[in-house]
């Protein structure tokens, strides 16, 4: 892996490959060049709008934000994002991470898949944000520098993403669709289930045990 990527150095502490070796072993090249783009593409939002971050922790960030979609990391009943967030937390936890900076790292992925909150948090929340949603959904693409935009893709090219994240988010929650409750996500399950129909917040407001 090249060390320098538009204009953005790549973490290589020990931290930061034994993040990459997890990534490598219990994802997948999807997973890989498309965390490593999400990494590059908030990187450069950042240092583009001169934000003060910490460039390890978002690559952390970025590595591990989509591994509660894989069966390692993958539990019964929780949020993929908060299967991804927990596990960051406990890879951090060996290295003797500050506690504000594994907050960091965890809101991050917990928050990354939404809109309105996420984007007005501390930088390495705001920046996976960003970088998530100029993968994933071409969000301030006209923006971003073409020249970056082309060099990112050459080093982690997108090899048919449009049509193969679908079905992988798909695969990571399907066992779990009543986690997608309130959470754009729901859009996913329902693109393979048109039937399925989560909990409906009105009726939960309806329903609920109170007397009036």
């Amino acid at each position: 892996m090249c060390q320098e990527i538009a204009g953005i150095q790549i973490p290589d502490s020990r931290l930061a490959k034994d993040a990459v070796d997890i990534l490598r072993e219990y994802g997948s090249d999807l997973l890989w060049n498309h965390s490593n783009r999400v990494f590059l593409f908030g990187a450069v939002n950042g240092q583009n709008a001169k934000k003060d971050y910490d460039l390890e922790l978002l690559y952390v960030s970025a590595l591990f934000h989509d591994l509660g979609l894989t069966k390692k990391y993958s539990s019964p009943d929780l949020r993929f994002e908060v299967d991804g967030a927990n596990a960051a937390r406990s890879f951090l936890q060996q290295y003797q991470i500050p506690d504000e900076s594994i907050r960091r790292v965890w809101d991050a992925i917990a928050l990354h898949t939404t809109p309105g909150i996420a984007e007005h948090k501390e930088a390495e929340v705001a920046l996976l944000f960003s970088g998530v949603g100029m993968d994933v959904m071409g969000d301030g693409f006209e923006q971003f520098p073409p020249h970056l935009r082309e060099e990112i893709i050459k080093a982690f090219p997108r090899n048919n993403f449009k049509q193969e994240i679908i079905p992988a988010f798909y695969e990571g929650f399907k066992h779990k669709p009543e986690t997608t409750f309130g959470n754009m996500k729901q859009d996913i399950v329902q693109h393979f289930v048109p039937e399925y129909k989560n909990k409906n917040f009105c009726s939960c407001i309806l329903h609920s045990p109170w007397s009036e």
